[in-house]
């Protein structure tokens, strides 16, 4: 398959939203750091700030990965417009596979980031009484039951 100078360029605006989005959470991350950390200050409930901060450490090395990744995808659809650009197909259609492989591992941590944004959520729930985390299937039940 021969690709144009076009198809790398397509990836532009798909990279630069999901970098948007990434920055996004690491700004929210960033705000619940400081928030945490007036708590931690103010030794409030440091048994689910401790659980917290494990999650929030973790989740900080998954969006820089994520970025990275985003980052090296977007150079290397570059560099694989300028290959193309000087005719060395053989090499873009390489470049380009790896820009392809890059954002997609970048999509896949972020999966993973979201994921455990929700297993932190549920922490942050955790030390409520009398709420229970039922499953999909018995939440559709109940809602059912009820009308």
């Amino acid at each position: 398959m021969d690709i144009t100078i076009n198809t790398p360029a397509l990836l532009f605006p798909a990279i630069s939203l999901v970098m948007l989005a990434y920055t996004n959470r690491f700004l929210a991350l960033s705000n619940r750091v400081r928030s945490l950390h007036d708590k931690y200050q103010n030794h409030e409930q440091k048994h689910i700030i401790h659980g917290q901060i494990r999650n929030i450490r973790y989740r900080l090395k998954l969006i820089k990965n994520m970025q990275a990744l985003g980052v090296l995808s977007f150079l290397n659809a570059i560099v694989c417009m300028f290959l193309i650009y000087n005719n060395y197909l053989r090499a873009a259609d390489i470049v380009f596979g790896i820009s392809l492989v890059s954002f997609a591992l970048s999509l896949f941590l972020s999966l993973v980031e979201i994921q455990l944004s929700t297993k932190a959520l549920e922490l942050e729930l955790s030390d409520m009484e009398g709420l229970t985390d039922p499953s999909v299937i018995d939440y559709i039940k109940r809602r059912f039951e009820k009308e």
